[in-house]
């Protein structure tokens, strides 16, 4: 098909929670917009999760701007439900989505607005809101390359349930939620053992019993804005997420045997700290994932590999905005019930390049001290 050239004000990369948190708040601006998508659907994204994966926040948060999460406010959805519930979102609100489309390149043109381009269509913008998350690439140790070749090795998204898992003991390496999940779905039918230092946790019945509570702590309080919510931010980055609706208890209570962090190769197995080896048909690497936006020219990075910004504005190309970034602004920037604060305030501070000026505050970072209002 031969390339054509289409043009839009702005231009969304991603059909999942925040481009269609960010797509909400345009519509109701009443502004000229496109969302692209590489799925065949708004949310598809969801649907690669491991089977019987639920959130580990309920359905009262769950919700994106305008619409009511569709189960109990007490229940917790499964990754098919979000899946559903966004595709759902899209066409209520009758989000412009064009799907199997894979953005390509993003860089500035000479006019100061931006070339997005596909493997048929060239899009021109004058603004551009990133909302590809950061589960792009996942994470595993380069010690992996020299484990065993009779050691099955997997990462967390290619796992989908047990049936999928041969015969014998099984290391799932990574003591975060997804970790400690997994490994106790899996102990139900092979040995298990859990290895890594285990985030802090956050108690379920914070979650259950106190709701708004809980909310109040982890959306408004633990922000950019607030010394507590800097302070979380840094060990964030550092240490992982928090343990959520499973602790350390909860793992050892389920029958799975918790070890140290993984240290060292000898003889083609993992060895902990302290020496001992690790035993396993199978390995899975619930080790998180690494952002990859080197598809957008120039773009400038941390040590971390994230864009510098503020509140998701990049502090380097005028025009361009991220969402669903870790502590992008706040804890919740990266689930589901948070994307709505971050997509209300790109949509209002979000200019076009020749409308930008310089941001007075330094970019966030992780010895960030900069103050925000909601």
């Amino acid at each position: 098909m031969e390339n054509q050239t289409i043009d839009f004000p702005t231009i969304i990369v991603g059909a999942g929670q925040c481009g269609l948190a960010m797509a909400h708040e345009l519509v109701q601006r009443g502004e000229d917009f496109l969302v692209l998508e590489a799925g065949p659907t708004p949310g598809n994204s969801w649907r690669s999760r491991w089977d019987s994966l639920e959130l580990f926040t309920p359905a009262a948060h769950d919700a994106l701007p305008g619409s009511k999460f569709p189960d109990k406010r007490v229940s917790y959805p499964t990754a098919g439900a979000v899946a559903d519930y966004l595709e759902t979102y899209a066409k209520a609100k009758g989000v412009p989505v064009r799907t199997s489309t894979t953005v390509t390149d993003v860089r500035a043109s000479a006019d100061g607005g931006f070339l997005v381009r596909t493997a048929d269509t060239t899009f021109t913008a004058r603004r551009v809101v990133i909302a590809t998350g950061v589960h792009q690439r996942p994470k595993i140790p380069a010690i992996a390359a020299q484990i065993s070749a009779e050691t099955r090795q997997l990462h967390s998204s290619e796992y989908r349930n047990p049936a999928m898992v041969a015969d014998g003991p099984v290391a799932v390496v990574g003591f975060g939620t997804s970790g400690a999940q997994i490994a106790c779905e899996l102990v139900v039918s092979h040995p298990v053992a859990l290895y890594g230092n285990p985030t802090p946790h956050v108690p379920e019945a914070l979650i259950r019993f106190a709701p708004a509570l809980y909310w109040l702590l982890v959306h408004r309080l633990l922000t950019r804005s607030t010394p507590m919510g800097r302070k979380v931010a840094k060990g964030f980055f550092t240490r992982g997420a928090p343990l959520i609706r499973v602790s350390v208890k909860d793992v050892q209570a389920a029958g799975v045997q918790t070890a140290g962090r993984v240290e060292s190769i000898h003889g083609g197995k993992l060895m902990t700290k302290d020496g001992t080896p690790m035993e396993a048909s199978t390995i899975i690497w619930a080790t998180g994932y690494r952002p990859d936006y080197s598809w957008i020219d120039g773009l400038q990075l941390d040590e971390l590999g994230y864009p510098l910004h503020r509140r998701g504005i990049s502090t380097q190309i005028p025009g361009l905005g991220f969402l669903g970034i870790p502590f992008l602004y706040g804890l919740t920037s990266g689930i589901i019930g948070g994307v709505g604060r971050d997509s209300r305030y790109l949509a209002r501070h979000l200019h076009p390049y020749k409308e930008a000026g310089h941001a007075a505050d330094p970019p966030f970072g992780l010895n960030t001290s900069a103050r925000d209002h909601e």
